[in-house]
């Protein structure tokens, strides 16, 4: 653990040292990344070390002689600090150029301290060992998050997101803590390892509660309201550590508390499952309704953590059946797409930063044409939406092709299992065309066609500490999908963590899959250059005529006569419409001679439209009516403090 501790120290002097030197702005950044990328650099090499060798650590320091921090490294927590790492490394190197633009020292020092205290605790979160330092370390993640999302606390929408975010936040940590006091009162022990020793009833209660409290955390839906507020109001490099690695926090809340509790019940995976599928299928459907790039962003991220508890739910389901492969499949194929979608989700919100930081807008129909100036950033921007639709031979492929052969193994299995391993291949499959006409959306009106604005026409990238990070995501993507071996059996390294019985699972049949899949991709790109070199040498001598497309019968064409986000997904979003409800503003056009008009539409979130007439407007109401109880005199309030002293002196 030394190494591990070492490194999380440099990541938490980095952010220090940038708020001491905050007034010098230059140095202030670059010793903050500095330290924050070699920290976090440490960090992924001692983790990718433990994960590869299959080997553990472990440490505990004693607290007042009351309590003792705890932590653990096992194939689990090295897994997932392998996507932490690996993410906030290139997210502080992609900050140096993101933040130049940024007036105020003071205010870049503060971001540089709160980020470099989120990288280290959500290290905290995956390595502890106890119900303490989980919580200890869940709400420092939690806490430095806000104040991060509140960055830009200028704009009101900005402090409202934060808001959203806090309240969510403590909503799920105490439905976490409420799980864990169950826990409590049932062993009297804070170790995790107790867990297993709670009567059976009890632990299917935990888990909801778990679920719950971490499913928050996550984006699950109708917990996810906060997620497409907070992730387009933090900065980008914040947005890609938030959605690539901090909402995976949940995911491992999840399966560490499944893995502790050591019962295989298949309501358990019943419950991920169906919760999988709603998120997935929604998520990408209000993703494909979003004017805002960065809040299509954070949609499709609701949608590819409904992809990982559907192989989650597969797993779960195997395991209560007693069919090790179909668990391990399951297992690893969500735990693979864990480390997958934080790649090539990081790299999507770097393009969008890129975009955002030449142009000045995140609206969608404002741009256009930006390949041209813009290169790397749509290249890299294109294999992203390549990797995310689950295309080969990227690495969204991969993982969810192990979700797919899990679900079809399920198939033979009892009546309900066969039913939810249907009900997953067919949603897998929805979710995977839906993303596919999401992307080409953002590509086809953000990267093609002409420019709708002067800042998107005058758009070019600049800033190599951006564009290194997004180079190296995009490698990363092509080199899994291309390569898969090392990875799935990272993957399989942290199902071990899990306690399945995995000496029974034939490990041959993984690395027939990653040998097929290395193979085709290898084809596919041998194909491709071949097709491309034919065709150079075809045209090499030949002078391609040019003329002006044809404008169907319109002599001046204009950029308006382009298909806009609006258009291209209304189709898609009036068949979801009980499910996504389409707001409209368009008046009528009136008279011979109209004058200008204007058309806007919003998709709106059920879970958010249904909590706030259920939930916010009631709670308002009461407390207006309870508004009399605060009147400014200062007796009334020492006579309240007397009064509650006296109930509590009687019930106690």
């Amino acid at each position: 653990m030394c190494q591990f501790f070492s490194s999380t120290l440099i990541i938490l002097l980095g952010g220090f040292l940038a708020l001491v030197f905050a007034r010098q702005k230059k140095f202030s950044k670059g010793i903050a990344v500095l330290f924050l990328s070699g920290g976090s650099l440490l960090g992924l090499i001692d983790a990718a070390d433990k994960l590869l060798n299959a080997t553990g650590a472990s440490a505990s320091f004693k607290y007042l002689d009351l309590f003792s921090l705890s932590f653990h490294v096992d194939g689990l927590s090295a897994f997932f600090l392998t996507a932490i790492f690996a993410v906030s490394m290139m997210a502080a190197i992609y900050s140096f150029h993101y933040m130049e633009s940024e007036a105020g020292g003071i205010k870049t020092g503060v971001n540089y301290f709160f980020f470099s205290i989120l990288i280290s605790s959500m290290a905290l979160v995956v390595t502890a060992a106890n119900i303490i330092t989980f919580m200890i370390s869940w709400e420092i993640m939690s806490l430095s998050s806000f104040f991060l999302v509140i960055y830009g606390h200028e704009s009101a929408e900005n402090r409202k997101a934060g808001y959203l975010y806090f309240v969510f936040s403590h909503v799920g940590a105490m439905f976490i803590l409420a799980a864990f006091g169950l826990i409590y009162g049932h062993t009297g022990s804070f170790d995790f390892a107790s867990m297993a020793d709670v009567p059976e009833t009890i632990k299917i209660v935990i888990f909801v509660l778990s679920f719950i409290g971490f499913g928050s955390k996550a984006g699950v839906f109708p917990f996810h309201i906060w997620l497409p507020h907070a992730h387009p109001a933090a900065p980008s490099h914040i947005s890609a550590v938030m959605s690539g690695v901090m909402i995976k926090t949940g995911i491992y809340g999840i399966l560490r508390v499944y893995a502790i509790l050591d019962f295989h019940s298949p309501v358990f995976g019943y419950i991920t499952l169906i919760a999988g599928v709603v998120s997935g299928i929604l998520g990408v459907v209000y993703a494909l309704g979003q004017h805002d790039i960065k809040r299509l962003l954070a949609y499709s991220s609701m949608e590819n953590i409904g992809i990982i508890l559907i192989g989650l739910g597969i797993g779960m389901i195997g395991a209560a059946t007693g069919n090790p492969l179909v668990a391990v499949l399951g297992f690893a194929g969500g735990i693979l797409h864990v480390l997958n979608h934080s790649l090539f989700k990081s790299l999507l919100f770097m393009g969008a930063g890129m975009v955002l930081h030449q142009t000045g807008t995140r609206s969608i129909d404002a741009l256009g044409g930006l390949l041209k100036g813009m290169k790397i950033t749509g290249s890299t921007f294109i294999i992203a939406s390549l990797a995310i639709c689950g295309l080969p031979p990227f690495n969204g492929f991969v993982s969810e092709f192990l979700i797919y052969m899990g679900s079809f193994k399920g198939i033979p299995l009892g009546s309900i299992s066969f039913a939810m391993s249907v009900f997953a291949i067919i949603s897998l499959a929805v979710i995977g065309g839906l993303a596919l006409a999401c992307f080409t959306k953002v590509v086809g009106v953000v990267f093609q066609g002409e420019p709708r604005t002067k800042a998107a026409e005058n758009a070019k990238e600049n800033g190599l500490a951006m564009m290194i990070p997004m180079g190296v995501l995009a490698a990363a993507c092509v080199i899994i999908g291309v390569f898969p071996r090392v990875f799935i059996q990272m993957a399989l390294t942290a199902v071990q963590a899990l306690g399945l019985d995995y000496a029974r699972v034939p490990v041959e049949p993984f690395g027939q899959i990653t040998g097929n899949i290395t193979f085709a991709a290898l084809l596919f790109f041998v194909i491709v250059l071949i097709v491309m070199g034919i065709r150079s040498i075809y045209y090499k001598n030949k002078t391609t005529p040019t003329s002006g497309t044809w404008g169907c019968g319109f002599t001046q064409p204009t950029v308006k006569m382009q298909y806009t986000g609006s258009s291209y997904a209304r189709s898609i979003l009036e068949f979801f419409s009980a499910a996504a409800p389409l707001s409209e503003d368009h008046p009528r056009i009136k008279g011979r001679f109209p004058l200008k008009t204007h058309y806007h539409s919003h998709v709106n979130d059920i879970a958010e439209l249904h909590m706030k007439n259920a939930v916010v407007r009631p709670v308002f109401y009461l407390f207006d009516k309870l508004r009399w109880m605060q009147h400014g005199d200062i007796h009334l309030y020492i006579g309240y403090i007397l009064l509650a002293i006296v109930l509590l002196l009687f019930f106690i």
